[in-house]
């Protein structure tokens, strides 16, 4: 037998499953395993991205979750959806900078300093 873990992030919480499984149980039959779909409502274990110990189980560089073959201490992640692409968030950022900016510049527009 070895330990595993199960984990899924939520936006408040974690879960964290401790698992003893026997050896060469896969990543995938360890979250089945876990019940973890039964406490988190709509989460479809079969639709969701795995990784282990953040790398992805994608079966390129790493094999698919239902052929990783776990290792004591492993833990399992499983991932939810990005709610906003990376690229798209770095553009609302900058764009809200560039109005914080120019609001600055309107309430405080660049002067001469008071002589004496």
């Amino acid at each position: 037998m070895i330990h595993v873990e199960v984990v899924y992030a939520l936006p408040d919480h974690q879960i964290l499953i401790p698992l003893q499984v026997a050896d060469g149980t896969t990543a995938l039959q360890a979250v089945h395993l876990s019940g973890i779909a039964g406490q988190v409502e709509g989460l479809d274990v079969s639709a969701v991205e795995m990784g282990v110990y953040s790398r992805l189980l994608d079966g390129r560089a790493s094999p698919l979750p239902q052929d990783y073959v776990l290792r004591d201490h492993d833990r399992v992640e499983l991932y939810r959806p990005l709610q906003l692409d990376p690229k798209q968030a770095r553009l609302l950022r900058a764009a809200r900078a560039a109005e914080r900016e120019q609001r600055s510049q309107v309430r405080h527009p660049p002067g001469k300093a008071g002589r004496r």
